[in-house]
């Protein structure tokens, strides 16, 4: 889509509109580096060697429960230029910052809690990561715009995507063994 007043193309969301992403739902998440550049380590042997920009992507993944604790994190991986990861976002009774200050003010079913959304999560680990890699001497790391989500649908659909999360290092080693057949 073309935006007149900024004279840019914009990209659509890939969201659904009608769905409200602070619902309590299992999430699917890839979260990919600007221009795919491998910044997390490498596959050897068919296995995800993180270097140290690669730990700090996953502390700052595992870290997510501490700072939202609505959130459960399931299976994920973290590949060369990009992280899949399953989220599940709970209902909770706290709120915003200082949720401890708020809890008795609030009622379990209120519908006023400021859940923050799935967009807010990520958003604030992208960051994290950024700001800790930025300081380790790495000025030029980014990630792409935005990110890829799906809406877990049913169990099947979450068997499939903990397979492939598990599967996608061997995956990456004999895409890259096959295109190497070719060149």
């Amino acid at each position: 889509m073309y935006d007149k007043e900024i004279k840019k193309y914009k990209i659509e969301s890939a969201r659904l509109k009608e769905w409200d992403y602070s619902k309590p739902w299992w999430y699917y998440i890839t979260i990919n580096t600007k221009d795919h550049k491998h910044y997390f380590g490498r596959i050897e042997s068919y296995k995800m060697m993180l270097n140290d920009l690669g730990k700090i992507a996953e502390t700052c993944w595992e870290n997510i429960i501490n700072h939202y604790p609505m959130v459960e994190l399931d299976y994920y991986v973290i590949m060369p230029n990009h992280l899949h990861g399953i989220i599940i976002l709970n209902s909770t009774v706290e709120t915003g910052h200082a949720p401890s200050l708020q809890q008795n003010n609030v009622k379990q079913n209120d519908s006023s809690t400021n859940t923050p959304s799935l967009s807010n999560i990520i958003g604030s680990f992208k960051s994290a990561v950024t700001k800790q890699i930025h300081q380790t001497g790495y000025p030029n790391f980014k990630w792409q715009r935005s990110f890829y989500d799906r809406i877990i649908r049913n169990e099947t659909e979450l068997f499939n995507i903990r397979k492939y999360i598990e599967q996608n290092p061997l995956k990456w080693d004999l895409e890259n063994e096959n295109e190497n057949l070719y060149q």
